[in-house]
């Protein structure tokens, strides 16, 4: 089987490995996987080799269960992911791969303070690029039924990775949830957007800086980034909006924002015309932003509300912008009052 028909085998096939059955006992589910990996082409040898010690992960099934964190308000979350370490290192990093950045920008139009950012609040610049044996927490999170629809075709995109001898099955190490590198990519991601930036015949993202930033710029452009655009610009508001309108799922141009009292904290909005939603992380006495349409393409890179919005605002300080105004808004409810107020609203029929 000639070297493209097996990686247009591939795509169609990850696309459809979604549908594959989880669960049940695990050396059956093993079996079936290895299987399916013969049929896409891959020769007994390489299956083989890549599955040999296979073992699942109890401590991957408790990082995929343990993401407290994430439930901390933006005012205490967003502070203690930007450090002062980060802040700093971030501008270091900025100057010395100033050149890169220029190329990216100019190819992909994705901004160097958005790839920085995820840079710093991903690894710490490739510092901490995750324990966690990659092939094995890919198959225990599929293997897990939770979301395997999401894990299991990521199983035969490390395989093709293996066979480009560009991921070691026993070495190869990440994040609990299987992302690789110093951006943290997943191995589709890697397969559709790797970029081998610094020539040497390889897609590096966990020793290579260039190839690191130039896939990670390449997969923002495929989710959907649009260039020389904004993503998020903290404001104030000079008069009183109805709460209704807040939320990203609430669109508005900006001139619509405008006649509704929105005005820029440190820089004038953009054009009328381009669209924004107002975010009240914590309500009208905490900070206030609006987010463009580049904001949500950071929902492609990680689905958690208070990361992406961390991770924008970030960026934008990275590019200059002071810190955002705290305010002083009204505590959060606690992880046990959101439980209770849970309880009561099912018990209501919600």
């Amino acid at each position: 089987m000639t070297f493209i028909i097996k990686v247009l085998i591939l795509m169609i096939f990850l696309n459809s490995a979604a549908l594959g059955k989880c669960g049940g006992e695990f050396t059956q589910f093993l079996s079936d996987i290895k299987e399916e990996s013969l049929r896409i082409g891959y020769t007994e040898q390489t299956v083989n080799e890549f599955f040999d010690n296979v073992s699942l992960s109890s401590e991957v099934l408790k990082a995929d269960r343990a993401q407290g964190i994430f439930l901390k308000p933006f005012n205490e979350f967003a502070p203690r992911l930007i450090s002062d370490y980060r802040i700093q290192h971030g501008k270091k990093n900025l100057k010395k791969y100033s050149s890169t950045f220029d190329k990216i920008e100019k190819i992909y139009g994705v901004s160097r303070g958005v790839l920085t950012s995820f840079w710093a609040l991903e690894t710490d610049f490739g510092a901490v690029q995750g324990k966690f044996n990659t092939r094995d927490a890919l198959i225990t999170l599929a293997f897990d039924c939770r979301r395997p629809q999401i894990f299991r075709p990521q199983i035969f995109a490390a395989l093709e990775l293996f066979v480009r001898n560009e991921f070691s099955p026993n070495e190869t190490r990440g994040a609990w949830a299987g992302e690789i590198g110093m951006v943290q990519m997943l191995p589709k991601d890697i397969l559709e957007n790797g970029i081998d930036a610094d020539g040497d015949g390889k897609i590096n993202l966990q020793s290579s800086t260039r190839d690191a930033l130039f896939s990670a710029a390449k997969m923002l452009t495929s989710l959907g980034w649009k260039a020389n655009e904004l993503w998020l610009q903290e404001v104030n508001l000079t008069e009183e909006i109805d709460w209704f309108e807040t939320g990203t799922d609430r669109i508005k141009t900006v001139r619509e924002w405008k006649s509704l009292g929105v005005i820029g904290k440190y820089t004038d909005l953009p054009e009328a015309s381009e669209n924004a939603s107002l975010i009240l992380p914590q309500g009208r006495q905490g900070p206030k932003f609006l987010a463009y349409s580049n904001f949500n393409v950071f929902f492609e890179w990680n689905k958690s509300f208070i990361y992406v919005l961390t991770a924008a605002h970030f960026a934008n300080q990275l590019e200059g912008s002071p810190s955002f105004t705290p305010g002083n808004p009204e505590k959060g409810l606690t992880k046990n009052q959101m439980k209770l107020l849970q309880t009561k609203l099912k018990k209501l029929g919600y």
